[in-house]
């Protein structure tokens, strides 16, 4: 019997991802690269240790990787049309009223060829590494996550000097200049927004909460938003004074902060001291805004408390623990870049060109959010952790 159930489990996960597949097909002119993507789905989906052209080739019966570099590299297919289903799916699937996650990875790369590749920082290695960077958008609801959105991040020595060989070697095209890493992550939140997500809330770190136009563009698509910002970030206060974060939060009573829970994590609740204050508001009288600060708990008494700041904006009756939970959730983004990287080869990428980078970071968050889907069918009806709160 367990033989049995395990065999029509595989058999579900087979039609499924062909059900997924289906979903994209015709985004491909012709039969070949369309056949291809779905032994690129399975190959990403599978067992492999590495998961390159050659794996991938293998994996799928083919004696060499040409095929599936074709299919990165030049056959005809659309892969922002893959992504717009990608989305489509993901909301179905996970429902709605979810928060949409901006966040960065870094791949690492050898040598200076591969398109945007520099040294720059990473959080993948927590230092300057040569790398690329992709700016991605998460999707997330109590049911899962997963990413629906990419953009890879072009530092400016691969923009302001059009006439350099690499640059045009690498595939980017001459019409793409410098953008930042927040008017790439409005780029992604426009799209969704237009395409009809029902997003209930935006988080995203420091590199994104910064960015003032950010916040302004937030307000004016009534998309709230729990963003993370540095300690000397000004903000304009209910008197119409200009503070820094840090002063403000500074000067409040103890009994302004309340122990709440930021969600549950691998060792259990997640628990901090939080603290907020009310900013001057916007042209909308039906939205408000703040500054969240969050304290840690230290564990000896010698031992200081950290503190990370958050702009936040939305609805007038938003409370407290409604933009906890918000701030506590961002760390969802790093589930999606864990499992996507870990499970479905985000990052066993060999490849230079700018297209076939989108292309193959596109197939391998639809192989992820497949799973994250199956996942959340699977886990329908569990009950979800609350969120606590108490007095310190």
């Amino acid at each position: 019997m367990r033989c049995d159930g395990l065999v029509a489990e595989v058999q579900d996960w087979a039609v499924g991802l062909e059900e997924v597949h289906a979903r994209i097909a015709d985004r491909f002119a012709r039969a070949e690269p369309r056949a291809r993507a779905l032994a690129y789905l399975r190959g990403l989906l599978g067992q492999l240790e590495r998961k390159n052209g050659w794996t991938l080739a293998e994996a799928a019966g083919e004696v060499s990787p040409d095929g599936m570099q074709r299919l990165l590299r030049t056959a005809d297919w659309n892969a922002d049309a893959v992504r717009d289903e990608l989305r489509g799916y993901v909301i179905e699937r996970l429902g709605p009223g979810g928060v949409l996650i901006v966040d960065e990875t870094g791949f690492i790369k050898k040598g200076s060829r591969s398109a945007g590749v520099a040294r720059q920082y990473t959080g993948t290695t927590g230092k300057i590494d040569n790398c690329q960077i992709g700016v991605f958008c998460a999707y997330a609801t109590p049911a899962g996550r997963a990413l629906i959105d990419r953009e890879l991040y072009l530092p400016r020595a691969w923009t302001d000097d059009r006439d350099r060989d690499r640059a045009r070697a690498a595939g980017i095209p001459d019409e793409v200049g410098f953008t930042t890493k927040p008017e790439l992550a409005r780029s992604m939140l426009t799209r969704a927004l237009e395409a009809g997500v029902a997003a209930g809330w935006l988080t995203a770190d420091e590199v994104y909460g910064q960015d003032k136009r950010l916040r302004v563009w937030c307000e004016q698509h009534r998309l709230p938003y729990v963003l993370a910002t540095r300690a000397n970030d000004t903000v304009a206060t209910v008197d119409w004074r200009q503070r820094r974060a840090r002063a403000l939060i500074a000067e409040l009573p103890a009994e302004s902060w309340a122990r709440c829970s930021a969600g549950a994590g691998a060792h259990g609740l997640r628990l901090y001291d939080w603290a907020r204050i009310e900013l001057l508001a916007g042209f909308d009288p039906s939205w408000a805004r703040w500054v969240l600060a969050r304290r840690s708990i230290p564990k000896r008494a010698d031992e200081p408390a950290e503190l990370a700041y958050y702009v936040c904006a939305g609805p007038v009756g938003t409370t407290l623990e409604q933009l906890i939970a918000v701030a506590g959730g961002r760390w969802r983004v790093e589930e999606c870049f864990q499992g996507a990287k870990n499970e479905a080869g985000l990052a066993s990428y060999q490849v230079r060109d700018y297209t076939a980078w989108y292309r193959h970071i596109t197939l391998a968050m639809l192989a992820h959010a497949y799973l994250s889907a199956t996942r959340a069918t699977a886990e329908r009806g569990a009950p979800q952790p609350q969120p606590t709160s108490s007095s310190p």
